[in-house]
């Protein structure tokens, strides 16, 4: 009885819903060799069609960076999934991001992490491309990803991880 109680939900299956709106494209195709060969982990990325960035997928917000450039969620079956806005944005050290999460808080599919102004991005960053990466592969026993195009945010699936 109180095995399933307090059973922990890692290794179960969960759907990651796009962060943004756009056109998504395979990670090996990011200008960013950091992205590209995977150094960080597997995923996708996303050319935005708008500055609205949101959860794709139940948990924990582990990292809000100070540059609000990036988010680190840690989903309820423990896959540790980093959304970072934009290439070489690090560097506007904020300027462009409004970010409405703070590390600790909980979030469902779809909330509001971080909006961006794309226009200011675009400008002052080598991209607007956002890769979305599970980051601790070794603990994840399966990743595939959806043969989509075109995403909505918080609509289309686009990544299960197990």
């Amino acid at each position: 009885m109180f095995g399933k109680l307090f059973k922990k939900k890692e290794n179960q299956e969960i759907e990651l819903f796009a962060p943004v709106d756009g056109e998504v494209i395979p990670l090996e195709e990011v200008p960013d060799p950091v992205f590209a060969e995977k150094m960080m982990g597997d995923g996708i990325a996303i050319k935005p069609s708008n500055g609205k960035v949101v959860s794709p997928v139940d948990g924990d917000i582990v990292q809000a960076f100070p540059t609000k450039h990036a988010v680190g969620i840690k989903a309820d079956n423990g896959a540790e999934i980093l959304i970072h806005i934009g290439l070489e944005t690090v560097a506007l050290n904020g300027e462009g991001f409004t970010i409405h999460v703070k590390e600790g808080d909980k979030v469902k599919k779809g909330d509001a992490l971080v909006d961006v102004d794309l226009a200011i991005v675009g400008e002052k960053a080598v991209s607007t491309v956002t890769p979305m990466l599970v980051t601790n592969m070794s603990d994840i026993e399966a990743l595939n990803k959806q043969d989509v195009k075109q995403v909505q945010a918080g609509e289309d699936v686009v990544i299960t991880v197990k």
